[in-house]
């Protein structure tokens, strides 16, 4: 399992919070995605065989919001 932390931007209220969530959360081999409004970041456990960073970032993209 991977960890990373990643930097969102474009979230204004707790309803972004709770999309950047599921689109994290839907990429398969995502374990966990714990995402912050106030810190503006995504913290991600992941199965490194399954997905991979590139892929999460797509989904966040896809999903309407930057990576950084």
């Amino acid at each position: 399992m991977e960890r990373i932390t990643l930097g969102i931007k474009g979230m204004t209220c707790d309803h972004c919070v709770m999309t950047v969530t599921n689109a994290l959360k839907n990429v398969d081999g995502v374990k966990t995605a714990s995402v912050s409004l106030n810190q503006e970041t995504a913290k991600v456990t992941y199965d490194d065989t399954k997905t991979s960073l590139e892929q999460l970032k797509q989904a966040v993209v896809a999903a309407g919001y930057k990576v950084e």
